[in-house]
Parts: C-alpha cells; structure tokens; sequence
C-alpha cells in the first residue's frame, strides 16, 4: 500500500488512483532560460522516484512533466544574448536532457512544450471568459480571484497573509488585487501569438492548466513539484482548471518538495547563491549528486553543503564493495529468488520504506544494513535479501547502476582525474614482473607511487584491481 503526503489535507493517508489502470502524474518542469541548479534538479530526481515505484504498483502509469520554453524571463535572456527565444530555449532544453540523463532520471511518458500549446490555451482561457471567470481589461485577459470562493483551499493561506507575502502586481486595470493574468500583449519584437484579443503571449499559470489537461485529462491523480510553486503557481493552476473543466480538484494528490538552502536561504537563480548542475557534474559522480538528493526526506529542506557530496561519494564506495562482492557469488540479474514474486516476502524493505511516501533515507539505511551483512559474506536467506534490495536500489532509488570496476575507476576528483589509464595499467605490470623477480621493495615503491597519486591497489583472487582514492 503507498502512502503519500498531500499538501492539500496536511496529512499522510492511502493512495488510492483514480483508475488504477492508469495513474495519471503531472510535474512542473523547467523554465529554460539558463542551466538548472542543484535545487531545480531535487524535483526531478524526487518524482522520478515516485514514477519508478508506481509502476512497480500498477499496470500503467502515464508520466507528464512539461518545459516552460516561453516566459518574461527566456525573453530577457534571449535579448540579452541576442539570439532568438527558440534558439535559446531549444540549446537550453538539450543540456537539460543531457543532465537529467547523467543523473539517471528517466524521461517521462509526456514532455509537453509550452510553445505547442498556445491553441489548448486559448481556447482554455475563451472557456473561463464564458463561465464569467476572466475578464477582458487593457489588452490583458485576467482571470477574476473572487469568482471562485474557494480560491486560497490548496495552500491554506487567508486572504489577508497571500497578499501581505505574495508577488502580486496590482496593476490599475484590475478589478481585484489577486486577479492574475491569462493573456497579455507583447511589445514590439517580443514572441507573439494571434489570439481573440489581439497578438500576445499566456500567462505563466494558465501553461501548466492547458498542458497538464492536453496531456493527463482534468481531474488526474497526483500533481508535484518545489514547495515554491505552491503559492501562487498552484493555486492560480487550480482555480483556473476547476473554473473551467468543472471539477472540485484538479489533481486529487499534492505532493511539494523542500528546497535546498544555502546560508539559511532558499537557492535561487534570482538570488545568487545557486550551484549550477552542470558545474557539479563537471567534479563529481552523477550518482553522488543523485545519491545527496535522496539523503534527506523530499519534503524536508535541505542545507548545502560540499561536504555532503564527499559523504555521498563515500557512501557510495561502500554500496559498490558490497555489489562486488555480491556480484562475485550471485549476479544481481540471474539469482533466483524462492518466494512467491506475489508474496509479501519478496518485496523489499527499502520497497516498504519508499511506499512509505518516499522515505528515501530509510531506504537508503536498509540498503546500508544489506550491504554490512554482505561483507560477511552471508547465503541463504540473507542473501536473497541482500539480492533484491540491490535490484530495488537500481531500479527503484536509480542507484548502484554502474558496475563496481566502473565506479571506482571513475574519475570523482581534481587530484586524481589526470592520471592516464594507461599510465596506471603500465604501473601494474611493472609492478607484477616485480613481484615475479621476488623485487618486493620495487613492487611496494610502485604501488606506493600510484597510491600517492590517489590510486589504491589491490590483490584480490580475481587479479589485481585498481580504484580511484576518495
């Protein structure tokens, strides 16, 4: 049974979809305008998480997470660089592909592109217009907050405290300070699009309500995202689906993660005090960066810290001695397993601690204990048990994925990622026909050489094998 935490009731209960045939998940993607940060990569790697566990519950599960390709802020950018916004958007949205790739985040079912997706809004926003939810005023189209009575249910904010801690821009033309904007004009050179009320361009919120519809149907079962786009990004997205499609809730189940924090602050680009994700990548491991990210609880925030990285790392060193060794005696792929595949017995405890909604540092201390018990080289039993939380870290958490050799001769430090292969292999072999000269002080002064320059040797029955020092 998965239970997930709704931001809407402010409790945990029972997940129960709306047609278990097909679970319905819509995620708010990037504005891509610049390259994400490590707090922009935290959703996609948290949800990818909860798609990977729903479609080891149920038979299918459709997965949409769209790009914001159009937006003031790719606008600016595009100028600034002088290149167009497609241009932009589109270098943008490969190097994102690229670092969700290394991060081993799997695409989802559905991408939709903002820019694809100007009829569905149109249209959508024509709708409220009828229902008496919008209003036309100075070339703008705004959808009118008081219109909807229960404006304010998802993030439980009074009226008084949205508008004291809001960015509402009350302009003149509003005939409420809350009304936001579905449709606004576009100056001279910006994007624009032909529309009922002259050419212009949508608005932030109303994107998500046509592209999530376009692509999920209105009401599905689980909205995510960063607990920043809780107000106003999905507020406004709710009000303006429910006016319009009918419905009580567009999405059944809410779900925000925390932010990552530096200084006490929330990272942010308009802040200054992010890390970009591409520099990271650049140092270390992806599956270290992957590893940080599920270290915590997703909707815990959590504090920035490069020497959390290094703990990773290391942890990560720890998973892939196991794996070695489990590996040497039982493949992760070929073991059979001898309970019941239906049996509660053969589903993992880290399977139990993520349907517990995503509680990734208990899974993550499970897959620990396993990887202890390993060591002592266990059978039976324990051994199955050890088989299929490995099996689950791969295929639920997307970690442990690359072989032992792989991860240890990966380059994962400045100190040591200039050190030939070739070099250190001709090191070896120097150092074996040491040993078969009974030259065991040049054998040792070889050995200490490459240690020296962050290599680690070591004898094993299989040969000599090599690792990169931490």
């Amino acid at each position: 049974m998965l239970t997930l935490y709704n931001t809407q009731s402010k409790r945990k209960s029972a997940f129960h979809p709306l047609d278990a045939r097909n679970v319905r998940v819509y995620v708010c993607g990037p504005t891509v305008y610049d390259d994400i940060h490590i707090g922009n990569a935290r959703p996609m790697v948290v949800f990818d998480v909860l798609v990977r566990v729903l479609r080891r519950l149920y038979p299918r599960v459709t997965y949409a997470r769209n790009i914001t390709d159009i937006d003031d802020k790719i606008i600016a950018r595009a100028n600034k660089n002088n290149e167009s916004t497609a241009e932009l958007s589109q270098r943008m949205v490969v190097r994102f592909h690229e670092q969700m790739d290394a991060l081993g985040v799997l695409p989802p079912d559905k991408e939709p592109l903002a820019t694809h997706h100007i009829d569905a809004m149109i249209a959508l926003i024509a709708t409220l217009l009828e229902k008496k939810h919008a209003y036309v005023a100075e070339g703008h189209v705004l959808f009118h907050v008081p219109s909807m009575p229960s404006y304010g249910a998802l993030s439980q904010r009074k009226r008084e405290a949205m508008l004291a801690g809001a960015r509402v821009d009350v302009a003149p033309y509003k005939k409420d300070p809350f009304d936001f904007v579905l449709w606004k004009p576009s100056h001279k050179d910006m994007p624009a699009w032909p529309s009922p009320w002259g050419k212009g361009r949508p608005g932030w919120h109303i994107e998500c309500s046509a592209m999530s519809n376009a692509c999920l149907g209105t009401p599905f079962d689980i909205h995510g995202g960063g607990i920043d786009l809780l107000f106003p990004h999905h507020e406004n997205e709710v009000a303006q689906s429910c006016c319009a499609f009918n419905c009580t809730n567009m999405a059944q189940v809410w779900l925000h993660n925390g932010y990552i924090v530096m200084n006490d602050e929330k990272m942010s680009k308009s802040l200054g005090n992010d890390v970009r994700l591409c520099h990271l990548l650049a140092t270390y491991p992806p599956q270290t960066l992957r590893y940080f990210l599920l270290s915590a609880h997703y909707r815990q925030p959590t504090p920035w810290q490069e020497k959390a990285l290094k703990d990773a790392t290391r942890a990560l060193d720890t998973l892939y001695e196991a794996q070695a060794r489990l590996a040497a005696v039982a493949p992760l792929k070929d073991t059979p397993d001898s309970d019941t595949p239906d049996s509660d017995a053969s589903i993992s405890d880290i399977q139990h601690a993520l349907a517990d909604d995503l509680n990734t540092p208990l899974a993550l201390a499970h897959l620990h204990r396993h990887a202890k018990t390993i060591t002592k080289n266990v059978t039976g039993a324990p051994l199955r048990a050890a088989v299929r939380a490995f099996r689950d870290a791969q295929d639920l958490l997307g970690l442990v994925t690359l072989s032992a050799e792989d991860w240890f001769q990966s380059n994962t430090s400045t100190t040591t990622e200039s050190i030939d292969e070739t070099f250190i292999r001709s090191m070896i072999t120097q150092r074996e026909e040491a040993r078969r000269a009974k030259d065991f002080q040049k054998a040792d002064e070889l050995r200490d050489t490459l240690y020296q320059q962050g290599i680690i040797l070591e004898d094993t029955p299989q040969g000599v094998q090599w690792k990169r020092r931490r």
